[in-house]
């Protein structure tokens, strides 16, 4: 097996862009790429651009007949199917749709073959982690799902054991989904709570079906929490079920949508917990992946401020060669940032709120407190299925 990271990338992602007034800008994935490369970590990884998905691989999660609606739409797109929740607000259709979002797909997919064949002990797809397409429809900015394409395509090639862990400040509800009934994928999500925010689900009372029951997991965070909450969240649930479970491969999704400047979303995380939880990642996947990981993007809408950073970060650490958080960003970024955007970038690579602190659940519960509700509700609906302790 290769010790190298892989990055998955090919500027025609970009292409993935549903207009300026959509708070999906491509360019955040443009500037990532920049910063990637203006932290010379470009020179630490191998750089691969995989094929797009093509109709046999995106049917793995996607009816044929939801496909051929995307291609309809991306020749004209005038002509949508609203059925297929195409042409909305949220996913208005665009020329070239299917071909962007197929490539998009292809990268996750990509990725997955790359470490399950021991071509890379990582791979990174930041231009991925749509993980709210649905089998026969578009949602939530999500064409098609590349983030279930890649543990499809892993059980396809005799995987038995897939972690998906998504902490993204939306429910990875497109994910749970697909496997809702595969108890050879455990999905764990950590979201911003139904109540506040969309798509509404991740209730933590949503385990898996009965052929599957506890293979689903949901952290349903209250607004408002931050750095020391999401990181005792994540902490107090993910580790204890990865060893569990012990995954072949760990598949993470890395929206950076949680972050206090995030427009879209009411949670209040730094830069520098988002990084916490990157490298926390990385190191369940080599206790107990033998080091196999996938990481994949996902939201994020700062898309100067935030974006760029959060993933440059997770690159660095998949490539072993992590970014001090008090690290200077090259001026020559910035200046591209302004060039693109007429904004100013960040001067560094951190919140000011490095190292981050935290308290774990061994530390006890408190019942008064909303955070621990949460966490507490998500361990009793799960941990027993698993034949854990609540």
């Amino acid at each position: 097996m290769s010790g190298r990271a892989q990055l998955m990338w090919d500027e025609a992602v970009t292409g993935y862009d549903f207009g300026p007034d959509h708070p999906m800008d491509p360019v955040r994935l443009a500037l990532t790429r920049r910063l990637v490369d203006a932290f010379g970590l470009d020179r630490e990884v191998d750089v691969v651009a995989a094929k797009a998905a093509g109709d046999s691989t995106l049917r793995l999660v996607h009816r044929q007949d939801y496909v051929e609606a995307v291609k309809a739409a991306s020749v004209d797109p005038g002509a949508a199917d609203g059925k297929y929740g195409l042409g909305t607000l949220d996913d208005p259709a665009f020329a070239g749709m299917h071909e962007a979002s197929a490539l998009i797909a292809g990268q996750s997919v990509g990725a997955a073959e790359a470490v399950w064949r021991g071509e890379a002990l990582h791979a990174v797809n930041f231009a991925g982690g749509l993980h709210h397409a649905m089998p026969g429809g578009a949602s939530g900015f999500c064409i098609y799902n590349d983030a279930a394409l890649a543990v499809a395509r892993l059980l396809e090639l005799g995987a038995e054991r897939v972690a998906y862990v998504d902490v993204d400040v939306h429910h990875g509800d497109g994910v749970q989904a697909a496997f809702w009934e595969d108890p050879r994928v455990l999905t764990v999500s950590l979201h911003e709570h139904p109540r506040t925010l969309f798509p509404q689900t991740g209730w933590p009372e949503e385990t898996g079906a009965a052929t599957a029951e506890g293979s689903a997991v949901n952290v349903a965070l209250p607004a408002g929490t931050g750095d020391a909450g999401w990181l005792r969240a994540f902490h107090s649930v993910v580790p204890e079920l990865i060893a569990d479970f012990r995954p072949q491969v760990l598949v993470t999704q890395h929206g950076a949508d949680t972050h206090f400047e995030d427009p879209l979303a009411h949670l209040a995380v730094s830069l520098d917990a988002q990084r916490a939880v990157q490298v926390a990642c990385h190191e369940l996947a080599h206790e107990y992946a033998e080091g196999r990981w996938v990481a994949l993007g996902g939201g994020g809408y700062a898309v100067v401020d935030v974006v760029p950073r959060s993933w440059t970060h997770l690159v660095a650490i998949a490539a072993g060669r992590e970014v001090a958080p008090e690290s200077v960003i090259p001026e020559s970024w910035r200046q591209d940032v302004f060039a693109r955007t007429r904004q100013l970038g960040p001067a560094r690579m951190t919140d000011g709120r490095w190292p981050v602190e935290w308290v774990g659940w061994e530390a006890g519960y408190d019942p008064a407190d909303r955070l621990d509700q949460a966490v507490l509700a998500a361990r009793r609906a799960v941990f027993p299925l698993r034949g854990l302790l609540a």
